[in-house]
């Protein structure tokens, strides 16, 4: 099957700037109190005895997998670009990090605990979204959480530079509402929103920020 362009050109983009990316944002939990909360409240939920492994889908350099690992999640990494993991795995190595794309993960059905789309989907147009929520609930355990983060508008922007380097790469900002549709047709449950207003190393390149908490019925 051909692979979609917007895929070709997540992968290039990123294995372009890995190394950068990963020291550029490699503090950068640690002055955003708002996201550290919603990935304490998600590790919560996750930590439960037998709950399973949390996936971290589209992981980057693996920072929020390391940070989940130290509030006791048993979290490992997926990623598309094949440089990013290998930032990953030197910057982790006692993690586990794969690449794989959203659209299909290697995983069983109901295989993890909980998943983590942190910033994940800000390249999938749109209209391929519920491809990704489809594959999150399938790959979900019954009960199991999803924590996601984005960008809150309606736009898509394109950029030609990033991370000190030349790219080619469209950016998307979703209405949270939209969002939430799209997750409770995919079959999970809405349990907590955050949106906050952007800090001072986001503006003015960005607006406001949502945290989405959803889980997967358990069943019957």
């Amino acid at each position: 099957m051909t692979e979609s362009a917007y895929l070709h050109t997540t992968r290039v983009a990123y294995d372009t700037v890995a190394a950068d990316y990963a020291e550029l944002l490699r503090d950068e939990l640690d002055t955003k109190p708002f996201d550290r909360a919603m990935l304490a409240a998600f590790a919560e939920l996750v930590r439960a005895p037998g709950a399973g492994e949390v996936a971290d889908l589209g992981c980057g350099p693996g920072r929020v997998t390391a940070h989940l690992r130290s509030l006791g999640v048993p979290a490992f990494g997926i990623d598309l670009s094949p440089e990013m993991v290998a930032v990953a795995r030197r910057s982790h190595p006692d993690l586990r990090f794969e690449v794989g794309s959203m659209t299909g993960l290697e995983l069983a059905d109901g295989a993890v605990g909980g998943a983590v789309a942190w910033y994940s989907t800000v390249h999938t147009p749109p209209e391929l979204l519920p491809t990704v929520f489809a594959e999150i609930h399938r790959v979900l355990a019954p009960g199991g959480h999803l924590l996601m983060a984005f960008k809150v508008g309606d736009q898509r922007r394109h950029l030609d530079r990033g991370y000190g380097h030349e790219l080619s790469l469209d950016v998307y900002w979703n209405p949270p509402e939209q969002i939430a549709e799209l997750l409770g047709k995919a079959g999970l449950v809405m349990d907590a929103q955050l949106i906050r207003e952007p800090d001072e190393s986001e503006r003015p390149r960005s607006g406001r920020q949502a945290f989405f908490l959803a889980h997967k019925p358990a069943e019957s």
